[in-house]
């Protein structure tokens, strides 16, 4: 960051749904359907224009790198797997029936939830192509991802359904850990340090909470 420095990218028509880093590059998700990529140059200390990625025919409004890919999730129904090297669509993934708002990347698996009340649980077969692995069924639909070690490092998925709550699973076996209640939708799910994590609803109210080793209490 730079003192009294101002730094603004232009592209993006609309609104800006998600943002993604990637070594040097900034990927964002926009309205129109576009992700919109800049590289950052250390000579001129900017981001300069590096791409557009076309494909999603909707808006596109989640993204996430795992690897050397990004994945994209789109108002149309659809996934797009993107090569960072090329920048170029390899794989568009269709088995979701209505919005898919939300993919995460834990270990080699992509994970995916939709307004088809569905999270997909994606892996990649001997062709480097992914498929469909699991399914598994909500009775809402899905908002958000998100994943963290619980107090005992074990891996917890954590998805939020549009009837003001979030669910808490264990990965993989999807055993159910339970769920946490708000007043309206949650929208914005985020990790921090120490067994932390946050989340954002539609009042606009933001929730600190804290894995508790109930072994230690």
């Amino acid at each position: 960051m730079q003192t009294a420095a101002e730094m603004s990218l232009t592209g993006p028509t609309g609104q800006v749904y998600a943002l993604a880093v990637a070594s040097e590059l900034l990927f964002a998700a926009t309205q129109a359907g576009r992700i919109l990529a800049w590289r950052f140059s250390a000579a001129t200390n900017c981001f300069e224009p590096a791409a557009s990625l076309d494909g999603h025919k909707l808006a596109v409004v989640s993204l996430i790198v795992g690897g050397m890919r990004l994945y994209s999730a789109s108002m149309d129904k659809t996934i797009r797997v993107w090569d960072l090297a090329t920048l170029q669509c390899i794989q568009t993934l269709s088995d979701h029936t209505d919005v898919v708002m939300s993919v995460l990347c834990w270990d080699q698996f992509l994970l995916s939830c939709s307004l088809d009340q569905t999270i997909k649980v994606w892996a990649a077969t001997e062709s480097g192509n992914l498929e469909v692995t699991y399914t598994h069924k909500e009775d809402q639909g899905a908002l958000a991802l998100s994943g963290m070690p619980d107090a005992q490092s074990k891996p917890v998925l954590l998805c939020s359904l549009n009837d003001n709550t979030v669910r808490l699973y264990d990965l993989p076996s999807f055993s159910d850990r339970g769920r946490l209640f708000s007043k309206k939708e949650i929208r914005a799910i985020q990790m921090g340090p120490g067994g932390l994590f946050f989340t954002g609803d539609g009042t606009g109210e933001l929730k600190v909470w804290q894995w508790v080793d109930l072994a230690q209490t």
